[in-house]
């Protein structure tokens, strides 16, 4: 059975983390684009340089280096028998580049799942994880405008892929565990499960 699926939802929503716990689960790598760039920025790489004059602003980095990362990151063989992609795509042209990456192997999506959360406890929780790690890119004004770009340009992508009846909706507030059994149940009712 094939795990491959898109987690969606606001920044802070507990993507990063329930990715995690899902793929152990499930076997298959958890592919997050913010830890890409991240390591990236951390590394001094050029790609980071280029990638943090974005994400200093609450910007998306553009689609052709995003793009150039996960296709070369779906490519590698421990993706192929599933992932779970985190943070991609992010607005309609990533969508149809992901179909088309994915369409080049003979694969398709099995499912998009959307952890919805309220915008004030998305706002506690991001502030409260910079306290904690420090992340210069998690003030108040930036958490702020990363919800607005994540409203006007991905929350279109969750009606996308609901017409294509992929998308399933978790509510993303309550304890790891809860939240956790909320996503595997959703799984499960598409045919993914461990």
């Amino acid at each position: 059975m094939s795990a491959r699926m898109v987690l969606l939802g606001p920044p802070g929503a507990g993507k990063g983390t329930q990715a995690a716990r899902v793929c152990q689960r499930l076997a298959v790598p958890a592919i997050s684009t913010g830890d890409i760039f991240r390591a990236n920025v951390s590394g001094g790489t050029p790609l980071g340089a280029q990638a943090k004059t974005y994400m200093d602003r609450g910007e998306y980095v553009p689609d052709s280096v995003t793009n150039a990362m996960v296709a070369d990151r779906l490519a590698q063989p421990d993706a192929s028998d599933g992932f779970l992609l985190d943070g991609y795509p992010r607005t309609e042209a990533q969508v149809h580049e992901l179909d088309a990456m994915l369409a080049r192997d003979g694969r398709a999506l099995d499912v998009v799942v959307e952890i919805t959360a309220d915008a004030e406890a998305v706002i506690e929780r991001l502030l409260k994880r910079a306290t904690e790690q420090g992340r210069a890119d998690d003030t108040e004004p930036v958490i702020r405008r990363r919800l607005e770009v994540y409203a006007e340009a991905t929350e279109p992508l969750a009606a996308l892929y609901e017409r294509r009846g992929l998308l399933v909706r978790v509510n993303g507030i309550g304890t790891l565990e809860e939240v956790t059994d909320r996503l595997m149940t959703a799984l499960a009712s598409r045919g993914v499960g461990a």
